[in-house]
C-alpha cells in the first residue's frame, strides 16, 4: 500500500497482467458469486430499488452498456481535468457495475441492478500520475458522498495512514445517517498485513475478500478491523480505463467491498426505514460462520455475508435504529425515532430452499442455526480452519475500534 489511497483490486490485477476475457459474453459466466447467493431469488423480493450508493473511487463511466441509465450526477473533488464521469483508471466503473450494473449489452450484472451510482472522483495515490498530483482528496470524497443522496458509501480503497480529516469525514457521514463500507487491504500473502484506512477509522465496515470455496483469500489482509467477509476471488473487472475488454480472474478486497455494498443495498431496498445500524446488524446477524458471534475472527470478522436469510427467510433481528451494533454505542446524530426497531418478519414470496447453494462448509463444522441450509458459504481456508477448530486462536474480541 501507499501512504494514502492506493486502490485495492485494479493495481492487484494490473501487477499480475491477467489476460482479458476472449468476449465480452463470458463475463457474466464468470460472476459465481451471484448464483451462490441465489440472485435471482434475492431480485424477486428486492433489487436495490430506491438505494443510491455512492462509489468514492476513480470516477464512474455511465456510458458502459451495463451502467446506462444507472448513475446520478455526484461530485469530482481532485481539482483535475474531466469530472466525476472520467475514470482515469477504470476501476471506479467496475465497482459501479459489481453494485449496480444492469448487465445489459453482456456487461456485469450488480448485485442490486434496481440501485443508482452517485460517482465520487477522488485523487487515489498510485494511480493516474496526473490525478495523484493533487494529493489525497479522500476526507473530502467521504463528506461530498455524505452530502449526496446516497445511504451507502462504498470505498475500494486503502492507506497505511490516517487520512488528514478522515476521522471527522466519516463521523460526519455517520451523523448522516449513512452506512461506510470499505476493503481492508491486499497484502495479507506479504510481509506486511496492515489493515489501514478507511477501514481502521469507527463507523466503517472492513470488509475482507472470500474465494468460490469460501474459503478466506491470501491476499486478504486480517486482524481486528474485519466486520465481513464477502466475494473477492475471480470476480470481473474491466481491464482498464479502455473499457474494451474484461479481466475475468480480477481479484481484490475491493470487489469484495463493492458486492458487500451492493447486498447492503438490497436489504436496505426492502426495509427502507430501517437505519445503517439496522441494515448492518442484520447482515451481522445472519452472516454465515461457525464461531461465537461475540469472538469475530481476525479473517471474516463477523462471517460471510448472506443477504438470501434476510430477504428470504426473514432473518436478522434490526434492533435499535440508533446503536452501532458492533460499539454497542449510540450513533451521534441519529434518534430512536429514526428507522424502524420491530424484529424484521419473513418474506411469504421467493422463498428458496437453499438461497446459500455454492459455498462449502467450514471445516469447524455447520453452525446450529442453519435453520435447513446445507451449506453456510463461510469456510475459512485450511490454515483458518485448523486454528479456529484448535481453540479459536484467531478470533479476537473488539469493540469497533479506537483509532
Amino acid at each position: 500500500m501507499t501512504t494514502v489511497g492506493a486502490t485495492l483490486g485494479a493495481l492487484a490485477v494490473m501487477s499480475v497482467g491477467l489476460a482479458p476475457s476472449a468476449s465480452a459474453d463470458d463475463v457474466q459466466s464468470q460472476q459465481w458469486y451471484l448464483d451462490a447467493m441465489n440472485a435471482q431469488g434475492l431480485w424477486k423480493v428486492s433489487t436495490g430499488k430506491g438505494v443510491s450508493v455512492a462509489v468514492v473511487d476513480t470516477g464512474v463511466n455511465p456510458d458502459t452498456s451495463s451502467l446506462k441509465g444507472q448513475v446520478l450526477p455526484g461530485v469530482d473533488v481532485t481539482g483535475a481535468v474531466g469530472d466525476e464521469t472520467d475514470d482515469y483508471e477504470g476501476h471506479g466503473t467496475s465497482m459501479a457495475e459489481l453494485i449496480a450494473g444492469t448487465g445489459s449489452g453482456s456487461g456485469l450484472r450488480g448485485v442490486a441492478p434496481g440501485a443508482k451510482i452517485i460517482p465520487i472522483r477522488t485523487a487515489l495515490t498510485g494511480i493516474g500520475k496526473t490525478i495523484e498530483k493533487q494529493g489525497d482528496t479522500s476526507a473530502k470524497a467521504i463528506r461530498a458522498a455524505a452530502d449526496s443522496d446516497a445511504k451507502i458509501i462504498s470505498m475500494s480503497f486503502t492507506g497505511d495512514f490516517p487520512i488528514d480529516g478522515g476521522l471527522e469525514a466519516v463521523q460526519y457521514a455517520e451523523s448522516k445517517g449513512k452506512l461506510l463500507i470499505a476493503g481492508v487491504g491486499n497484502d495479507g500473502d506479504g510481509d506486511k498485513n496492515y489493515i489501514g484506512y478507511p477501514a481502521k477509522y469507527p463507523g466503517v465496515v472492513g470488509v475482507s475478500a472470500i474465494n468460490e470455496n469460501g474459503e478466506v483469500a491470501k491476499f486478504s489482509e486480517n486482524g481486528a478491523y474485519v466486520d465481513l467477509a464477502s466475494p473477492g476471488v475471480d470476480v470481473p473487472t474491466w481491464c482498464d480505463k479502455t473499457f474494451k475488454a474484461y479481466c475475468p480472474q480480477s481479484k481484490g478486497t475491493s470487489q469484495a467491498t463493492a458486492i458487500a455494498s451492493g447486498a447492503a443495498a438490497l436489504i436496505w431496498s426492502a426495509h427502507p426505514k430501517w437505519t445503517a445500524n439496522q441494515v448492518l446488524r442484520v447482515m451481522i446477524d445472519t452472516a454465515g460462520r461457525d464461531w461465537p458471534k461475540n469472538t469475530p475472527s481476525r479473517y471474516l470478522g463477523y462471517g460471510t455475508i448472506r443477504p438470501a436469510q434476510v430477504l428470504l427467510k426473514g432473518k436478522g433481528d434490526p434492533g435499535a435504529a440508533d446503536i452501532d451494533p458492533v460499539t454497542n454505542k449510540k450513533t451521534p446524530g441519529l434518534s430512536t425515532d429514526t428507522g424502524a426497531s420491530a424484529a424484521a418478519s419473513p418474506s411469504t414470496s421467493s422463498q428458496a430452499s437453499n438461497p446459500t447453494s455454492g459455498g462449502q462448509t467450514s471445516a469447524a463444522g455447520a453452525s446450529s442455526d442453519s435453520s435447513g441450509d446445507t451449506t453456510l458459504w463461510v469456510a475459512i481456508g485450511a490454515a483458518v480452519a485448523v486454528v479456529v477448530v484448535a481453540g479459536g486462536a484467531f478470533a479476537v474480541a473488539r469493540s469497533r475500534r479506537g483509532v
